[in-house]
């Protein structure tokens, strides 16, 4: 399971594949478990072609790959640097994925929106030449194909290569590595729209560092309520967590990470209190209905942070690229310039 699952006995899942295949991934094996591509509206079938995905090994291809399957949040990267796959899949509906609205799926085919069930035989028919999803280092594993994930739904990786991005060390750094892998597949990273992207991100980065500065001994804990625990996020194991660390925000780092998954350290309500935030960053990838599963709890005021309604969104694990990434730190910055540094 990834992060975004917590465990499937969670009441909301949370994180919320012939002869011409055999022979592709019998030259993918020498090169190792991975590779890089590009759709029919990406690079120019030309090669020969490598990558080196987040599990780090190297894949070469004899041509660029140009039908591409990825995961929904590494989709929303490739297009935004103009490479559209022809399937994708998702860990819930299309409508409620923050990476995916507003963007024009037309033609796309939707392969699946619940975490761990893949159509693979709509999606062989799709005749793909890479996958595309992150690798997480934790579980070791790539997206939609963790433990857990249906059997038929692991087929998928018996289809074509798979590359993608490691998550774990810097949001910043995902989007790079995105970056470099549609450079590879032929994109145009010097797009206009795309740097205004960068640009933006820059500017919202320094008015981040800027808010942090101004608001010494701010400390925050990043949360996940659900009916029966309370999530607490370890930041070793999230992203852009790490990446408000390395700026100067106090991220409080659980000391009990759970043993067989440590991207959380599981507390029970009865022990909801055991730290005390100034601000309290909460899972925002179903945000009301995750709140509203804190608050209806008789230990949730016992944190200072949730009786003062000190809280924020927390873009938990989701985000890839640059102009997401700036408009999370806008919002993020404008709650730490609320906070009071004082409350805990």
């Amino acid at each position: 399971m990834s992060p975004l699952t917590k465990g499937l006995s969670v009441s909301y899942v949370r994180r919320v594949a012939g002869g011409a295949i055999a022979a592709l991934l019998a030259a993918t094996v020498l090169a190792g478990c991975g590779t890089s591509a590009s759709s029919d509206d990406g690079a120019k079938s030309s090669g020969p072609w490598s990558f080196v995905s987040g599990n780090g090994k190297t894949v070469k291809l004899d041509t660029t790959p140009k039908r591409i399957i990825a995961s929904g949040a590494e989709a929303a990267a490739l297009i935004s640097f103009g490479i559209k796959p022809v399937g994708i899949y998702t860990n819930t509906k299309i409508k409620d994925d923050p990476n995916l609205k507003g963007l024009d799926l037309t033609g796309i085919t939707i392969l699946g929106e619940t975490w761990g069930e893949i159509d693979v035989e709509k999606a062989a028919a799709l005749k793909p030449d890479l996958i595309v999803a992150d690798w997480w280092p934790a579980e070791k594993a790539y997206s939609g194909l963790e433990s857990g994930v249906k059997a038929s739904s692991k087929k998928l990786a018996d289809l074509a290569p798979i590359v993608g991005v490691a998550q774990g060390d810097s949001i910043e750094t995902l989007a790079q590595g995105y970056e470099k892998l549609a450079m590879s597949l032929g994109a145009d990273v010097d797009d206009p729209k795309i740097a205004a992207d960068k640009k933006a991100f820059e500017t919202a980065k320094a008015a981040f560092k800027k808010a942090v500065a101004a608001k010494p001994g701010l400390s925050v804990l990043a949360v996940s309520p659900a009916d029966d625990v309370l999530y607490l996020a370890n930041p070793t194991y999230a992203p852009e967590l790490l990446d408000f660390q390395r700026w100067g925000l106090d991220v409080i780092n659980p000391d009990k990470p759970d043993k067989g998954f440590p991207y959380w350290e599981n507390l029970s309500w009865e022990n909801a209190d055991k730290y005390q935030p100034d601000l309290l960053l909460i899972d925002d990838r179903s945000y009301a209905s995750t709140l509203k599963q804190g608050e209806k709890q008789p230990t949730w005021n016992n944190i200072k942070a949730a009786k003062a309604k000190a809280y924020a969104p927390w873009p938990a694990y989701w985000m890839h690229t640059y102009g997401e990434y700036a408009k999370q730190l806008t919002q993020l910055t404008a709650a730490i310039e609320k906070a009071d540094a004082n409350l805990a």
